[in-house]
């Protein structure tokens, strides 16, 4: 299911205003300059401001998202047109051969139903080349910052917000549910133009760093290393992953056994 924040047309075209300061995005292109890339798979791109920042650096993106009304706004923006633009998971993906896989702003915690996770780390490990790197961030668990958002409410987080070409918008959260690992809450928008009110169910999954790693490994990735988020220390782990040369373990085979070979696509 594709947030609303995310696939409402209306809330996809003010999500970039609501949301103007993008700095934990600096991390990800000092990795992209870091590790050499030529060619960057964003998986979850959004309305595209990341890609559109490498795209800007010469690089080469493909920006893929489930969520079309937010693709949509990246295809109207200025410089759109030197990113391939995607709409859907990273199990629709086009054959690639890609140097390094991204998904910035905790779209790997957005990404809630087991299977849609592995369908994710399997997509990323067929995109990228033998030694490319999958690099995103997740919130640690560890931290329990579900209980800072317990104190969400109208009043703690409303705020008004003046948009050019849409005018007043009013908008605030609330926790709705903590059933561990799956965090959720509402995001509600009221538009003073027509007193149109959109709202936005979400669910994260927080995960453990041992349980990233063991999903890592399983899908073929060696974790080269974990580091910290500079805009948020010690909240956040940042899962640098190298494509190994070993094939990963189809589901059900115990770790070690051989897996079976598997002609055309590499993976599961």
């Amino acid at each position: 299911m594709v947030d609303a924040a995310f696939g409402h047309p209306r809330l996809a075209a003010i999500y970039d205003p609501l949301n103007s300061d993008r700095s934990d995005l600096d991390a990800y292109l000092a990795m992209a300059q870091e590790f050499g890339a030529r060619s960057v798979l964003d998986i979850g791109c959004g309305t595209g401001v990341f890609a559109l920042l490498l795209a800007e650096r010469g690089i080469t993106v493909t920006g893929i998202d489930p969520a079309r009304a937010s693709v949509d706004v990246a295809r109207g923006k200025p410089g759109a047109e030197r990113v391939r633009w995607l709409d859907g998971d990273a199990g629709d993906l086009p054959p690639l051969q890609i140097d390094l896989v991204t998904m910035t702003g905790n779209v790997a915690q957005a990404i809630a139903d087991p299977q849609a996770w592995r369908t994710t780390l399997r997509g990323a490990y067929e995109a990228l080349r033998p030694g490319g790197r999958l690099v995103f961030e997740t919130r640690d668990p560890a931290q329990r910052l579900w209980e800072e958002w317990a104190e969400w409410t109208r009043e703690t987080t409303y705020r008004m917000t003046h948009i050019p070409g849409v005018g007043h918008v009013e908008s605030w959260a609330e926790l709705t549910d903590v059933s561990l690992p799956l965090v959720s809450f509402r995001g509600t928008h009221v538009f003073a133009a027509d007193g149109d009110v959109l709202t936005s169910e979400s669910t994260l999954r927080f995960r453990e760093r041992t349980e990233i790693e063991r999903d890592l490994h399983e899908h073929g990735f060696v974790v080269e290393d974990v580091r910290d988020a500079p805009d948020r220390p010690g909240g956040e782990f940042v899962f640098v992953a190298r494509r190994g040369s070993a094939e990963p373990v189809p589901p059900g085979m115990p770790q070690g056994a051989c897996p079976p070979h598997s002609a055309g696509r590499t993976g599961l």
